[in-house]
Order: C-alpha cells, then structure tokens, then sequence
C-alpha cells in the first residue's frame, strides 16, 4: 500500500518541482507575470515581456537567453507556447499551475518576510496599495 501510495504521488512532486524551477529565474518569473496580467490565449512580445520593470539589461542578450534557456524549458513543461516569427509566447496547457502559485504569494505578500519583499517592485507596488 505504502509502494503504491508513493507511486501515485511522484507525478504531483515531480509537477510541483517543475513549478518551483520555472519560477527560480527572475525572466521566467516576469515572462509569467506578463502572461498572467494578459488576457488568456493574447501572446506576449518577447523580450519585452520578460524585463521587470526596475531591470536595466541588453535586449539583445536577454532575447537569447529567452530562446536557448528560459523559453525550452517553460516550454518543455507546458506552462509557455513560444515562436520565434513573431517573437512572442501565450500561455502553455499547464500555465495553470505556475499562475496558482504566483497568485498565492502575490495574495499572501503581507505574509512574506521583508527582505523577500523589499527590492522586488511588482510585491512592493502591491503592498503599498
């Protein structure tokens, strides 16, 4: 019982460690955030979607490392759809499950600890309203 227990649990761990590493790199976590606040099925320009509002980076840069390590594996998982003509992407067929989380901790930031908050501007700007 125990064997079987654990058997059908794996893919709920494994989906909530695709989660947490989706959302471990601050573009992956600004692309989401764009595809959050954006109508479902309206895709997003890339890289634009992908710069926080306080990040001063290089396109150029930003738009390759999108295509060669953020966007396969957001992709891989199924939470993004992506192309390169335009360069853009919409919401994946598990975007639900990444977008449960952000809103949980979006909802709960009074909870977070200061230093989690202080310097991340999106849960400041919420914090403040």
């Amino acid at each position: 019982m125990t064997v079987e227990r654990l058997q059908n649990t794996k893919p709920t761990v494994e989906r909530w460690n695709e989660v947490f590493e989706a959302l471990s790199a601050e573009p992956r976590r600004q692309l989401l955030m764009t595809l959050l606040n954006a109508p479902a099925g309206r895709r997003v320009l890339l890289p634009d979607a992908a710069v926080g509002p306080a990040e001063s980076v290089d396109l150029s840069e930003r738009r390759l490392e999108l295509a060669h390590r953020h966007l396969p594996l957001l992709s891989q998982r199924g939470f993004v759809d992506w192309a390169t003509d335009p360069f853009c992407a919409q919401r994946g067929e598990r975007f639900d499950e990444v977008a449960a989380v952000v809103g949980i901790v979006h909802a709960n930031d009074e909870d977070l600890p200061p230093h989690l908050v202080d310097g991340y501007r999106r849960l400041e700007d919420e914090r403040d309203e």
